[in-house]
């Protein structure tokens, strides 16, 4: 199996959020913040990109901006699951041969991020692509809202294996600690065969959806990059969101 040749961007979207309702068409200078998360994913220059949405309203505003979106089932469990259905849709002759699964909520993520979650599957063995970031505070190292990677990687690489992924403080001993960062690049196949898995026994418990790939001996490396994305998630984050791209458009 060699390295993508034809990956394909697609953006899970749903209107129903507990915290920050109707968040991807939450303002942001003027645009919704699924829209700015679009643009962030057609910099990147990897490939195409797709919102698969659940309802026609943010569909509105992704093609108002020039963009391709799906509809999908509102049913969908997961944002895999949606982006699986999207794929389907906007390329049944499966011309793409790798997806990239990018969170919905990241208005200021770097396209460097978006490209650097393609390199790992370059390695033939490897299913699913993702990524990290080192832990530098204390707090996020206890902090079950942080999601630990727990990465084999030899000194001075940038990719190395994930064996774990846990909201408690692993691995134990000295070294670094692994903040992961869900964003996703899937080949086509791995997919297919993830959403059509079970839930997994760990993945229920720590609730983390890529550990049901784990379970069913599903290889998952991870890439390293230097910051966390700032995701949005409640009202404060949505403030703090807007005044840090109103800073990087006067620039």
């Amino acid at each position: 199996m060699s390295a993508p040749r034809r990956p394909l961007i697609a953006i899970p979207a749903r209107l129903a959020s507990t915290r920050l309702p109707d968040k991807p068409l939450a303002d942001i200078g003027g645009e919704p913040m699924i829209v700015h998360v679009w643009r962030r994913a057609i910099e990147a220059d990897i490939g195409p990109v797709v919102v698969a949405v659940a309802e026609a309203a943010i569909a509105d505003a992704v093609r108002a901006a020039g963009g391709i979106a799906v509809l999908t089932d509102p049913a969908h469990p997961s944002g895999s699951d949606r982006v699986h259905e999207a794929v389907m849709r906007h390329d049944p002759d499966r011309r793409h041969d790798a997806v990239i699964n990018l969170q919905g909520d990241l208005p200021a993520l770097e396209p460097a991020a978006i490209r650097a979650v393609v390199a790992p599957l370059a390695t033939a063995e490897v299913d699913i692509a993702t990524l990290a970031t080192v832990i530098r505070h204390e707090a996020e190292l206890a902090d079950p809202n942080v999601v630990k990677a727990v990465i084999a990687l030899p000194p001075g690489a940038t990719i190395g294996r994930a064996l774990y992924f846990s909201r408690a403080p692993v691995p134990a001993g000295e070294g670094p600690h692994w903040h992961h960062i869900g964003i996703y690049g899937y080949r086509r196949t791995a997919l297919e065969r993830f959403v059509a898995l079970p839930p997994g026994v760990l993945e229920r418990r720590e609730r983390l959806e890529q550990l049901r790939a784990l379970e069913a001996g599903m290889r998952i490396d991870a890439g390293l990059v230097d910051t966390v994305p700032l995701g949005v998630d409640t009202p404060a984050d949505l403030a703090r969101i807007r005044q840090i791209l109103s800073d990087e458009s006067k620039r």
